[in-house]
């Protein structure tokens, strides 16, 4: 569940992110900028707030390892197989949840874009 809310979370953000760049974006195409330009910029962007709430996260989940040591059964509190899947599931989240916005970025048309 928690997983969810991130991934509708960060969509949200970027669907924001990119309606407001809107001007910068067609301003890009026109100039010349490529779909896959504009697509990996959107991402970039997604992955960069997704890179800092993953940091963010793992170090709260390391410092909170011996509050929450003993409710957890079978699995080491510091265990390195278990921050790692996390770290690769929200990883995958986060570009799945990217990719719906980057891709209607790369939709934008430059001169609707420039008169708004």
């Amino acid at each position: 569940m928690a997983l969810l809310l991130a991934a509708i979370g960060l969509y949200g953000v970027m669907s924001y992110a990119v309606s407001q760049s809107a001007r910068e974006l067609g301003l890009r195409m026109a100039l010349g900028a490529g779909a896959s330009n504009l697509l990996r910029l959107v991402m970039k962007r997604g992955l960069a707030l997704t890179a800092g709430g993953v940091a963010l996260g793992a170090a709260v989940a390391l410092g909170l390892t011996r509050l929450l040591g003993n409710l957890l059964y079978n699995v080491s509190p510091r265990d390195p197989l278990a921050f790692g899947s996390a770290f690769l599931v929200m990883t995958i989240a986060a570009l799945a949840a990217c990719l719906l916005p980057a891709w209607r970025a790369t939709r934008t048309d430059p001169v609707q874009a420039l008169r708004e």
